[in-house]
């Protein structure tokens, strides 16, 4: 791999944000690609490296974005007649350069360390730590009289916390058992969680609801709460409440993340932003992921992708055929 690919990388997993790495694992000519070519996609649609022509760029955008939302590797090809292609586990695209030949690309998301921030010095969240730690995730544990040495396995312990020590879209929760839970709900709000879970009971929430609703704290945010945290399990001891507690955070870390949405029931193109939405190529028909898109055209205040320049050319050549194509097939599939 490149070096400055490399470097990039390891900068983009310090500051803890997604991208895909996107290898060539095989070719056939006369694809203008060689095994080993790689680029790298960052989740705003910025393409760094090589692996072929304009026409393969769109392709590997698309399917880098996807695989950055749902964190699900995937193994491409790329060829003139998709239909032949019967290899397991292989997705089988429409290869549309004029050049012909097939690639083969494995895209790879490259996904943040979750952080785990546990409020409290509780039992509870002593085996949060021990279990966080042994599953992978980065613990950071909060309160003003946690001592280092009570909780080894966590990354930092801390007295207090701001916005900016962890990452957007942690994993908290807070345990403090009536030791200044307002205040650690509080702050943990702030933090802008993936996931807040509250070890309390639903009594002992209602009252605190009230308290941070009086504080500032948003309703909306509040009404995202677990409270209490943890999986139905019938947990009685502070070990089983940790692992009830721990087996929610990992279900909600694997929920599938929303797939972009596609342009049919979207707005305009002009009216909606482009990170994290695909379109369809009017002229080809192919899917196009709008972030970091080069090829577009706007005619009568609307905004079209295209997966090439050749295709973009041929649109602009003569707009009122394609809009009419492809008003024909919506039609048709209604």
């Amino acid at each position: 791999m490149r070096v400055d690919l490399l470097k990039l990388a390891a900068d983009l997993a310090a500051r803890n944000e997604r991208f895909a790495l996107v290898k060539v694992v095989r070719r056939e000519p006369p694809s203008s690609a060689h095994v080993g070519d790689t680029a790298l996609v960052t989740a705003a649609g910025d393409v760094h490296g090589w692996v072929g022509g304009g026409c393969t760029r769109s392709t590997l955008l698309r399917e880098a974005l996807r695989a950055i939302a749902d964190g699900e590797p995937r193994l491409l090809s790329l060829s003139p007649d998709p239909a032949q292609e019967h290899r397991p586990g292989l997705v089988a695209l429409p290869m549309t350069c004029k050049s012909g030949g097939t690639v083969d690309l494995y895209v790879e998301p490259v996904l943040p360390v979750p952080y785990l921030v546990l409020f409290g010095t509780s039992a509870v969240i002593r085996m949060l730590t021990r279990i966080g730690g042994a599953i992978g995730y980065r613990v950071v544990v909060v309160d003003p009289e946690a001592e280092p040495a009570a909780f080894p396995e966590a990354e930092r312990v801390l007295p207090a916390i701001a916005r900016g020590d962890v990452p957007r879209a942690s994993l908290v929760l807070v345990a403090t058992l009536g030791e200044r839970d307002v205040e650690a709900i509080e702050a943990a709000s702030a933090l802008e969680p993936a996931y807040l879970g509250a070890i309390a009971s639903r009594k002992r929430f209602a009252q605190l609801r009230e308290a941070l609703l009086a504080r500032g704290v948003a309703r909306d945010v509040l009404d995202c709460v677990a409270a209490p945290a943890g999986l139905d399990i019938g947990a009685k001891t502070p070990e089983e409440v940790a692992l009830s507690v721990m087996a929610q955070v990992v279900q909600q870390r694997r929920r599938p993340a929303r797939a972009p949405d596609m342009l049919e029931g979207a707005p305009a193109a002009s009216e909606q932003p482009e990170e994290g939405r695909e379109a369809i190529d009017p002229v080809c028909g192919m899917t196009v992921a709008t972030a970091g898109a080069q090829h577009k055209a706007e005619i009568g205040g609307r905004r079209y992708y295209f997966c090439c320049g050749g295709c973009r050319t041929r649109f602009l050549a003569d707009p009122a055929r394609y809009l009419a194509t492809a008003a024909g097939a919506g039609a048709a599939a209604s």
